[in-house]
């Protein structure tokens, strides 16, 4: 059984390049998110795309994961900050999510730099996201204490 289940859905009318979606979340946290090919591979326009969303979710998860990890070793933080960078690229056979770059900064009493570094690096292995694209996508992390 599940520890948990969430759900999205999403709509899409008329064709990739002219065409226009929205999904919506089943929490309700969001709802009737535009999302279209040009925002996905031109620029953002305001709207979404699969890849950003892909981006917050990484971002949030190893905050998490981080926090957790940082507490189970005796220095729980003040504050994290994770900025997600998904890459979408073109790759033989079509396009492809290749990288995720995570730059992350924290400020930790008690903690230095070193040990804050190997404890982001390890963070991954408890972040479900990350967990999910290794394998398949390069992650990288840039860690450091907040000044």
């Amino acid at each position: 059984m599940a520890l948990q289940e969430r759900k999205a859905t999403a709509v899409w009318q008329g064709g990739l390049a002219d065409g226009k979606g929205r999904f919506s979340l089943g929490s309700g946290a969001m709802s009737e998110i535009p999302v279209t090919w040009q925002a996905r591979t031109e620029g953002p326009g305001g709207k979404t795309s699969p890849e950003e969303l892909i981006a917050a979710a990484h971002a949030s998860c190893f905050c998490m994961a981080l926090s957790g990890a940082l507490g189970k070793a005796g220095s729980p933080p003040e504050e994290l900050h994770v900025e997600a960078t998904c890459s979408l690229d073109k790759v033989e056979g079509g396009i492809k999510i290749t990288t995720m770059e995570l730059k992350v900064r924290g400020k930790v009493p008690g903690m230095d730099e070193a040990a804050f570094q190997q404890t982001a690096r390890d963070a991954g292995k408890g972040c479900p996201v990350s967990r999910a694209l290794t394998g398949n996508v390069d992650i990288s992390v840039d860690a450091a204490l907040a000044r």
